[in-house]
């Protein structure tokens, strides 16, 4: 049964008592979310398309096939390379099927990078339009998870004022999903949302939820939002914590779905900025020079047949709620368990159901954030890895389309590539090892003449050639596509400073290229040994990460490298010269570490206009809104708050809290809480605030939190 939610009597950021702003949250509408079953699909319960859409299956063969005889040329090259003195041995057959599975990886992104610089060549960029009315109701949904609330909440504020201009505010509501697990998030987050929501009046259509339990993570937080209110809503646009979408785009995305009935999710494409490390400008430099080139590609050969990020994207809420409810896959972690990466599966059960998912990649007014140096992209590529290769239990699933088990198959091996790669080295070190201390065959060759274990010279370096063609070949027509056009290549300084940008990305990112190599093949073997990674918060914001933890990630690889590099001089000068670009890298990981998260690094060449992007020259309306809110938002200091001194010196920010607590969620009797009685039994002996701030762990102080009568034992303390 739905609860009435109480009318609060908020508190401001200063504390003092507020006006009413009305109930906290709408009233439930619930949507089944009935779970999906991966070894049966009936084809007869799927959408029925209203409209024929052709098939775009002349970009596929050109895609797939192109990636193929690409693959396939370059493995005979291969093969003519290491069987120049006969037949080639196991080792050197091991060498060819290593290189063939992860030359197939760069064919396919080379193939798709030329689609992809075809469309964006002969079209032009069109503007989106604010539609003159629209006649559905779309909830914009943003999930946290112990996130800065300075940030989030002037996000979601800009997103709304922009939404507001376009005259169609009306249609949307706004929802803060939390699943914060810390008590003082949680309590800044209510405290910015009060805030907000004093500032914006009743009629905000602006709301909060704190999940109790963070179940099933991101998933189950849209999940509780779907059961519990998606009845009210034609669509949602979920967002991430760092996501800024513009009024017009959100506008139009709205606009687009109506007006396709077919459509279950439009995905856009989110452009990086606001990064200013080192590490984080080559990714926004690469995202906005070389990112359209790829999406373009993916776009054309996917059709309607497309993949979904997980965020600046609208989905059509009773579709979701048919055909995506994600069961847990059989077994324990890392591979069974709930399904982490659960964006892909959504829209491989959505495009199952018969709707269609698709991607405008053209609409501008998306965007998001990266993480700030190395180590950082470490961390949040490790649970990216457990959650593709826990698709391998996911891609044989009855009712695929054939083109989701691609998108499934080309995230399982993006992961793989890299051990590949590395046991291609060594493969590689092994054979030449080989060559230098084999003896000759004097009765192998034809005449009685000797034969020595080798290479073809020539070959082997026009492979290396076609390799670093096929490697680049997408970055250089990003390239191409930014300096013809005008409004880029001025923002960006110039084609000289473009090309000089380019280089230095290009650079770089072959230095960090072997450290990202070996940090992902450690994360694909820990998977693979059966370690979970959890869900830890991500950091967003830039910054440094202190020296000792960086030489403590990286002593390891470095030392890999100056082992590498020895052996291989010791081998043949030859193999040191093939292996010197991953030498280099492994060997100084810790200092590009180190540089990598350092903002000084990172202004310095922003000064010199290097690595800079359109827009960070000119920010987005959308963005300089967000900052100047942001930055007032850190003045109020809703982050840097102890929870439990703000609830203690402020009794109607308490009584308010108490009130948004969800109802009817008492245990049952017999079932005891440790934390929970662990906490009374501390605040009972407590005389004073400080005391319960010293006694009280973070377990504890998340159960004094969701207890009513612990709250009101806090107040009255000293």
């Amino acid at each position: 049964m739905t609860l009435p939610q109480p009318a609060l009597q908020p508190v401001s950021a200063s504390g003092a008592a507020t006006p009413e702003i009305g109930p906290v949250l709408p009233p439930e509408a619930p949507l089944a979310m009935p779970v999906q079953n991966l070894s049966r699909w009936d084809a007869t319960a799927a959408h029925r398309p209203a409209h024929q859409r052709r098939n775009p299956w002349l970009a596929r063969l050109w895609v797939f096939g192109g990636a193929l005889a690409l693959t396939a040329y370059g493995g005979w090259q291969m093969v003519e390379t290491v069987s120049v003195s006969g037949s080639p041995t196991a080792l050197q057959l091991a060498l060819v099927v290593l290189f063939c599975l992860t030359f197939s990886w760069i064919a396919l992104a080379f193939t798709s990078g030329l689609l992809g610089f075809a469309m964006l060549l002969r079209r032009e960029r069109p503007s989106p339009t604010n539609p003159a009315a629209l006649t559905t109701r779309t909830a914009i949904l943003m999930p946290v998870y112990n996130e800065a609330t300075a940030r989030t909440f002037a996000g979601v504020e800009a997103m709304r004022e922009a939404v507001e201009a376009t005259g169609l505010g009306r249609h949307f509501d706004w929802f803060v999903l939390s699943d914060s697990t810390q008590a003082d998030a949680w309590i800044a987050e209510e405290r910015a949302f009060l805030d907000l929501r004093h500032r914006l009046g009743p009629d905000a259509r602006l709301y909060y939820r704190h999940r109790p339990k963070n179940h099933h993570r991101k998933a189950g937080n849209i999940g509780d939002f779907v059961t519990r209110w998606g009845g009210r809503y034609d669509h949602m646009l979920v967002l991430d914590a760092d996501s800024l979408m513009s009024g017009p785009a959100i506008v139009a995305l709205a606009a687009a779905m109506e007006a396709d009935p077919d459509a279950g999710i439009i995905q856009t494409l989110p452009l990086i900025i606001n990064r200013n490390t080192l590490f984080a400008r080559l990714q926004q430099f690469a995202a906005r020079i070389y990112g359209p080139v790829i999406a373009a590609g993916l776009s054309a050969w996917s059709g309607r047949d497309g993949n979904y990020w997980g965020h600046n994207a609208i989905i059509r809420t009773r579709a979701f709620a048919e055909s995506c409810g994600l069961p847990d896959l059989p077994g324990k972690p890392p591979f069974g368990g709930h399904i982490l990466s659960h964006d892909f599966v959504e829209a491989a059960l959505i495009r199952r159901a018969g709707w269609a998912v698709y991607m405008l990649h053209r609409l501008e007014g998306s965007y998001e954030e990266s993480p700030p140096s190395l180590i950082d992209v470490a961390v949040r590529d490790r649970r990216w890895a457990q959650g593709n290769l826990q698709h391998a239990r996911v891609i044989r699933a009855a009712g695929l389309h054939p083109a989701t088990r691609q998108h499934f198959a080309t995230g399982i091996a993006g992961y793989l590539a890299s051990p590949l790669w590395l046991l291609q080295l060594v493969v590689g070190i092994l054979l030449v090892l080989q060559t230098a201390t084999e003896r000759p065959d004097y009765f192998g060759g034809a005449g009685f003449s000797p034969v020595f274990p080798r290479f073809d010279p020539v070959r082997a370096l026009q492979l290396f050639g076609l390799t670093m063609a096929v490697l680049l070949a997408p970055k250089f027509l990003g390239l191409i596509l930014a300096l013809l056009d005008r409004s880029v290549r001025q923002a960006c300084g110039g084609g000289g400073r473009l090309v000089l940008s380019s280089l230095v990305e290009i650079l770089l990112s072959a230095l960090v290229a072997p450290v990202a190599m070996v940090v992902q093949s450690g994360s694909v073997m820990s998977i693979l040994l059966g370690r979970d990674t959890g869900w830890n918060p991500q950091r967003r914001d830039d910054g440094s990460i202190p020296l000792r933890d960086i030489v403590g990630r990286h002593t390891w690889h470095t030392l890999l490298g100056v082992v590498a590099g020895i052996s291989a001089f010791a081998i043949a000068t030859s193999l040191f010269l093939w292996m010197s670009p991953t030498i280099v890298g492994l060997v100084l990981a810790i200092p590009i570490s180190w540089a990598s998260g350092q903002l000084g690094l990172g202004l310095a060449l922003k000064r010199r206009r290097l690595l800079a992007t359109p827009e960070e020259v000119a920010p987005p309306a959308i963005a300089s809104r967000a900052a100047v809110l942001a930055a007032r938002n850190v003045e109020a200091g809703f982050d840097e708050a102890d929870s439990l001194a703000v609830l203690h010196a402020n009794p109607n920010l308490a009584e308010t809290h108490a009130d948004m607590l969800p109802r009817g969620s008492h245990r049952p009797r017999g079932a005891i809480d440790p934390d929970r009685t662990l906490a009374a039994a501390k605040i009972g002996e407590a005389e004073t605030v400080a005391e319960a701030q010293a006694w009280l762990t973070p377990r504890e102080r998340m159960a004094l939190l969701h207890d009513p009568a612990l709250i009101e034992r806090l107040v009255r303390l000293a």
